[in-house]
């Protein structure tokens, strides 16, 4: 009987009575996401994509192992490493709220007409944009030369593990996962099924959901909107935010602003987008603000219109009025009355 192994990239079924030295090629290291690259700690491939990142091939030779790592546990402690007592009205006090904008700004109105900042594009970026002009240049040459599907080549579904052995690959049924990867909380899932797993290894090994044909060669789908890390930090003339996302495209990545907002549109590596609209804590001078383009990173950097700490970066919504709060108490109560 045919069992599955838990070795990380690998998660083929074998048969634990044949299963030889060299039987199971895997990563015995952990998966890495840094500056918007995916790999793993125990060799040096990165991707931004994380479908090439899950055919990534392993880089050690082992036997097969069927044992099924133990989900770890995650213990609910505070900043402090102490254990939480869910119990204590002490965790009701801890309620942070940001102080408001200083009464000396007048707060424009977000409907003022949007202006793009200029951007500036340092001499590392240039040259990166270089060589990735060459790379991919040399990578839709070969592609033209070999139309051919490669035997070995991975199919590049979400969850499918199966590689292509002759035209007989073709009509096997492809389990996958349609939707994207979900970490959030520690948790790790896939938007289609949302089974929900504490551990890397469980999550990777996860059937897929949705059946269908098998796909040996990406779609062309033009730019995939893609979720980056950024982060802000501000002296006493400016707030800085930085994009991580590399090599973004000059001719096609923007900031629009006015006073009070900035819409971020950065195209990087040829075919990932970063969009992100955000409402300002407080108000800067556009005029005098500018987009320095590097390669690995984006920073905004916005002069403020006055010399004042911000509590964050972007603006809270507004609370609604009591009277609607009421309202939607009241009519929470009457339909659990219904129930």
């Amino acid at each position: 009987m045919s069992v599955l192994c838990y070795n990380k990239g690998c998660g083929q079924q074998f048969d634990p009575e044949n299963n030889p030295e060299d039987g199971c090629t895997h990563h015995p290291g952990i998966p890495v996401f840094h500056d918007a690259l995916k790999g793993w700690s125990c060799c040096k491939k990165r991707t931004t994509d994380f479908s090439d990142f899950l055919n990534i091939v392993g880089c050690t030779n082992s036997p097969h192992n069927k044992e099924k790592p133990p989900e770890p546990e995650k213990p609910d402690v505070t900043s402090s490493g102490e254990k939480k007592d869910i119990d204590d009205p002490k965790f009701n006090e801890f309620i942070i709220s940001a102080p408001k904008p200083h009464e000396s700004i007048r707060r424009p109105s977000a409907d003022e007409p949007m202006g793009r900042m200029p951007h500036k594009v340092s001499s590392s970026l240039k040259q990166a944009l270089e060589k990735l002009k060459l790379t991919e240049n040399a990578e839709e040459k070969e592609e033209e030369d070999n139309d051919e599907v490669k035997i070995g080549t991975s199919c590049k579904n979400a969850g499918c593990t199966k590689s292509f052995d002759g035209p007989a690959s073709d009509s096997e049924e492809c389990s996958y996962h349609s939707g994207f990867p979900i970490f959030h909380e520690g948790m790790k899932y896939w938007s289609c099924c949302k089974r929900k797993t504490s551990d890397f290894n469980t999550f990777l090994s996860q059937e897929g959901c949705t059946t269908g044909e098998h796909l040996w060669r990406k779609k062309d789908e033009g730019n995939k909107v893609v979720p980056c890390r950024f982060d802000w930090h501000q002296t006493g003339m400016q707030v800085i935010v930085s994009i991580y996302a590399k090599n973004g495209i000059p001719e096609l990545s923007y900031v629009e602003a006015n006073s009070t907002t900035i819409d971020i549109h950065v195209i990087f590596e040829g075919e990932k987008e970063f969009l992100q609209k955000i409402s300002l804590w407080g108000v800067i001078d556009v005029s005098k603000s500018v987009v320095n383009m590097m390669a690995s990173k984006i920073e905004i950097a916005m002069k403020k219109s006055e010399p004042l700490t911000w509590a964050r970066l972007d603006l809270p919504p507004p609370a609604p009025p009591k009277e609607e709060i009421k309202e939607k108490e009241e009519t929470d109560s009457e339909e659990e009355d219904d129930e």
